[in-house]
């Protein structure tokens, strides 16, 4: 009998003050991106694999749920970003929120350039980076840039889950990324 064990990191993060769990192994510069499965808006699922299709590097904006005023905040200020990357980089927000509620969200806010993906089918994107928040059942607010080849290039696990991420060290990391 295989056992499968699983990772868990006590206070990785911390949610308005109190330290959380995260479920997963650290993810790390260098490392491949590993195997995962999100649902895309077309309810189609999406792997690491075709993130990276035509080469392209990727930036994910990882946040707990766009239902909230920082994650909605975080994914417009992107969004008002996304200019400032190359043509070989598409932006994501990855949440836990449904594909329905992210395509809500989007038409709420006009002209959204950033790609929704949504882990609420197998959580399979959570445990697989290390991101889900074992007492809330939601993802923890990062960015994860990772290059054309597959590997992660940069990492910004934000410790106050309440908080926002440094927006310029994450678009000059997807810069470099192509």
């Amino acid at each position: 009998m295989t056992t499968h064990v699983v990772t868990e990191r006590p206070g990785a993060v911390t949610f308005k003050g109190e330290p959380k769990t995260l479920v997963g192994p650290e993810l790390r510069v260098g490392d491949p991106l590993p195997q995962f499965t999100l649902v895309g808006a077309d309810l189609q699922p999406v792997t690491p694999q075709r993130l990276s299709e035509g080469k392209r590097a990727a930036l994910l904006i990882v946040v707990p749920s766009l239902d909230t005023g920082v994650c909605s905040l975080e994914s417009k200020t992107f969004n008002a970003r996304v200019g400032e990357l190359p043509e070989g980089v598409t932006a994501y927000v990855v949440s836990r929120d449904l594909p329905f509620a992210q395509a809500r969200w989007a038409k709420e806010q006009g002209d959204v350039r950033l790609q929704m993906l949504s882990d609420y089918l197998d959580h399979s994107f959570g445990r697989a980076t290390g991101l889900e928040i074992k007492e809330l059942g939601l993802l923890a607010r990062a960015v994860i840039v990772v290059g054309s080849e597959g590997r992660v290039r940069y990492v910004q696990l934000v410790r106050e889950v309440a908080q926002e991420p440094n927006y310029d060290e994450a678009i000059a990391a997807a810069r470099s990324a192509v």
